[in-house]
């Protein structure tokens, strides 16, 4: 038996192979396939079928496409009902893999579908679980993505969450290994460890959702407490796992379309496109096109481009370093954005060289930052998350964290300069672009966030405990 996570820094999140006797199961694939084929292939091995945990809403799984290439089945757990043709498992049922067998354990609560897969190994010993946004290391998948669908509440969900999780994945074996859907960093949970691979009876210990001695309404209650609204593109992405959606190879081709500084510009007059940069910050910062947004590829890029774009329809335009146009199209197309029409051929270098407007956003170095902080009461602005601001910040910051910038316009300063950091400089640029997009020009992004701002010995707030706020 051969087992092989395939995971995703950008999204956090985990694919699996499984092999055995020159079969494989691949349990919830990304979007492009073609990774998949290739290690079989090279393995002079067959993929038997293709596994998903559930219609997962923070990305689109390539279940279909990679159906449509291998002619492997397409298994869900029960509940499930997709536009598409695929086995809807019942409860137990189990699927035969070369001389092991993948067992479907219904686990609803994070959505009502959710389904653990259990491999047990040639013996028949329980070997491993692949428990998708049922159960992560250090967390459970979050109860209130599902509860329109389900008419249910997230209270509903979370309780469903508890009975699955004692009822199917607590009595197993503690030697049992848990392979999640996702790692920390992840929008489906909030308290993920770092690690992507764990044993069950670690699990035990260190998470919190599987105390022994943890009540059903103390379960629910940890579980909801602290959940942020989920980004407004998560329906979306069910609605085209559960639907269907285009060919990638198609998204790329129509989005790999190089277009002249003149031809860029027209389009993005007449298309309402949105011009996405995705160069590094640094780049941005020197020189932009006027009210482009900068996401860059090297960044948490695709989970930013949803939190914050939201319309996974919107036209897009995009500004790429030479040689990255396709790999910006298939990340974007990883969380269901795949209208991108066209991108900037030659770069940033060719729109100035054919005379165009440039923009450049004023950035300033922590010890500059320390000396202006020493000298005048300046308005800062904390983009990080709460979390992090609650942990440590700038006693005169205020908090205003990116995912809910518009929430925080109105206490910008209209005429006079403010200054706008996070943790090391990539979601402060982000924010500030959003801001020149709209007109707000009087900002002074602070290079190296928090991280040099701790180094230039700027003065930071200790430790707030959560519970202590009001």
């Amino acid at each position: 038996m051969k087992i092989e996570q395939i995971y995703t820094g950008c999204l956090s999140q985990g694919a699996y192979y499984i092999e055995s006797k020159g079969e494989v199961a691949i349990i919830d694939p990304l979007r492009e396939v073609d990774n998949y084929i290739e290690i079989a292939k090279k393995n002079n091995a067959a993929i038997k079928y293709i596994f998903e945990t559930h219609f997962h809403a923070d990305f689109v799984s390539g279940h279909l496409t990679l159906s449509e290439k291998t002619g492997a089945p397409i298994v869900y757990g029960p509940t499930a009902n997709p536009k598409f043709e695929a086995i809807i498992a019942t409860d137990g049922q189990v699927f035969k893999l070369g001389n092991i067998t993948i067992t479907a354990l219904h686990t609803p609560g994070h959505t009502m579908e959710s389904t653990t897969y259990l491999v047990k190994d040639e013996n028949g010993k329980d070997h491993a679980i692949f428990s998708g946004d049922t159960l992560f290391l250090g967390d459970v998948g979050r109860p209130d993505l599902a509860q329109k669908a389900a008419s249910m509440t997230m209270e509903d969900l979370a309780g469903l969450s508890f009975d699955s999780l004692r009822e199917k994945i607590m009595p197993l074996a503690d030697d049992v290994t848990v392979y999640p859907g996702h790692g920390a960093g992840s929008a489906c949970g909030k308290n993920m460890m770092k690690e992507t691979v764990d044993t069950l009876g670690n699990q035990k210990q260190m998470n919190y959702a599987l105390r022994a001695d943890m009540t059903r309404d103390e379960f629910i209650a940890e579980v909801i407490d602290g959940l942020l609204p989920p980004p407004s593109y998560f329906p979306l992405n069910v609605k085209l796992n559960k639907e269907g959606y285009e060919h990638i190879d198609k998204i790329i081709e129509k989005g790999t379309n190089a277009l002249t500084p003149d031809a860029f510009e027209a389009a993005a007059n007449t298309s309402e496109a949105l011009v996405l940069d995705v160069r590094h910050q640094s780049d941005f910062i020197i020189g932009h096109i006027p009210r482009s947004i900068f996401i860059g590829l090297k960044g948490g890029f695709a989970p930013w481009v949803g939190a914050l774009i939201q319309d996974v329809k919107q036209p897009l335009l995009l500004v790429v370093d030479n040689g990255q146009e396709k790999e910006a199209i298939t990340r974007l197309s990883r969380v269901g954005f795949d209208n991108t029409i066209g991108y900037l051929d030659g770069g940033i270098a060719a729109w100035k060289a054919s005379g165009k407007a440039m923009d450049s956003m004023e950035s300033i170095s922590a010890i500059e930052f320390k000396s202006r902080l020493e000298s005048q009461d300046i308005p800062v602005f904390d983009v990080r998350k709460e979390g992090e601001f609650e942990a440590g910040h700038i006693d005169i910051a205020k908090s205003t964290p990116l995912d809910f910038l518009n929430e925080h316009l109105s206490e910008l300063p209209e005429k006079e300069p403010f200054y706008v950091h996070c943790a090391g400089g990539y979601r402060s640029v982000i924010a500030s672009s959003i801001l020149k997009s709209r007109g707000i020009h009087n900002l002074i992004e602070v290079a190296g966030g928090m991280g040099a701002i701790k180094e230039a010995g700027i003065p930071i707030t200790d430790f707030v405990c959560p519970s202590t706020l009001k």
